[in-house]
């Protein structure tokens, strides 16, 4: 016989997490858990507020599906009985990490994928003023690539204040919605001239429609625009990438699907993730196997991991033991 829990989890930041949508000093997390028959799985997921979530909403959501669960519904079915979101993020997870261990296989064994190699994550730095993005990326010159938060007034100095600390790194540009198409040209320039690898949703996910006729030099990434695998025809025509997260698709089962969209339809893929613990980046590592970009670094801006977590050597993110996840 299954049993569903939910619990809330809250880990502090190292000091704070800063975009151009505001600051927080933690993450709160909710946590799935199904038993059954000596086993448990979890998931873990992010509610975001960008996207009409709250905390109380997504425990309600997943509560609200405790007789799916405990009658035995799968991640198949769940695809159908839920909307993509956090909500389903966590039992979509849980599901597949009951199941691996039930059947004593690996969740990768058990999707049909090959064992998983570390992957090389992003490290992000907070929107700042110029000189403390300079002095964060001086600090985090020795890492191959970083994802710096921009989206306002000041962005151009910004970026090549962090270009001056990191001459190094690979950037990837994330203007979280914050630029208009008035802005657009003049900091494509400047990305171009800063060697950006990437931008990440520089225009709002409602009025994005004008980049399928604007030039793009630095390629352009969806993430606010980008939840499910349905939108990747739409896409197509504006982005040169995707940033696929599970708590935007609502799990693993669906962000394998959208991989599969994205490659199909000629974009690359980014696994991103939200400010969260090793048990949310657990998962997402399968899915980021092969991907263009990878940004799971979640774990390391917090003071504090769970345990076990993933253990990251630098940038280098291993993929998880069975008793953290899968």
């Amino acid at each position: 016989m299954r049993r569903l829990s939910c619990t809330v989890e809250r880990f502090p930041i190292a000091g704070s997490f800063t975009i151009s949508r505001g600051s927080k000093t933690e993450a709160v997390v909710v946590v799935a858990t199904i038993a059954s028959g000596g086993h448990s799985g979890r998931g873990e997921c992010v509610p975001y507020a960008r996207y009409g979530e709250t905390v109380e909403g997504v425990v309600a959501a997943i509560e609200a599906m405790t007789t799916f669960v405990e009658s035995g519904g799968d991640r198949h079915a769940l695809r159908a009985a839920m909307p993509a979101g956090a909500a389903r993020n966590a039992l979509d997870c849980a599901l597949i990490d009951l199941e691996a261990k039930s059947l004593g296989l690996s969740a990768a064994a058990l999707l049909n994928l090959p064992p998983p190699k570390p992957v090389t994550t992003a490290f992000t730095l907070s929107l700042g003023t110029p000189e403390s993005m300079r002095q964060a990326a001086r600090a985090a010159a020795e890492r191959p690539l970083l994802k710096i938060k921009l989206g306002g007034e000041g962005d151009r100095d910004r970026l090549f204040a962090v270009r001056e600390g990191a001459p190094a790194s690979r950037i990837i540009v994330d203007a979280n919605e914050g630029w208009t198409l008035e802005t657009f040209a003049p900091m494509m320039a400047a990305c171009l001239e800063a060697g950006v690898a990437l931008i990440e949703q520089p225009l709002p996910a409602g009025a994005d429609d004008g980049l399928a006729g604007l030039p793009r030099p630095v390629p352009i990434c969806a993430d606010e625009s980008a939840h499910t695998s349905a939108e990747i025809p739409r896409l197509a025509a504006r982005y040169d990438a995707v940033n696929v997260k599970l708590d935007k698709t609502g799990g693993l089962t669906e962000a394998l699907a959208m991989v599969d969209a994205a490659h199909a339809a000629g974009l690359q893929v980014m696994v991103g993730c939200m400010v969260a613990t090793s048990l949310a980046m657990a998962p997402a590592l399968l899915a980021a196997q092969g991907a263009a970009f990878t940004d799971l670094d979640g774990p390391l801006l917090l003071a504090r991991d769970r345990t076990p977590g993933l253990v990251y050597v630098g940038s280098l993110a291993h993929p998880p033991e069975p008793d953290l996840w899968g």
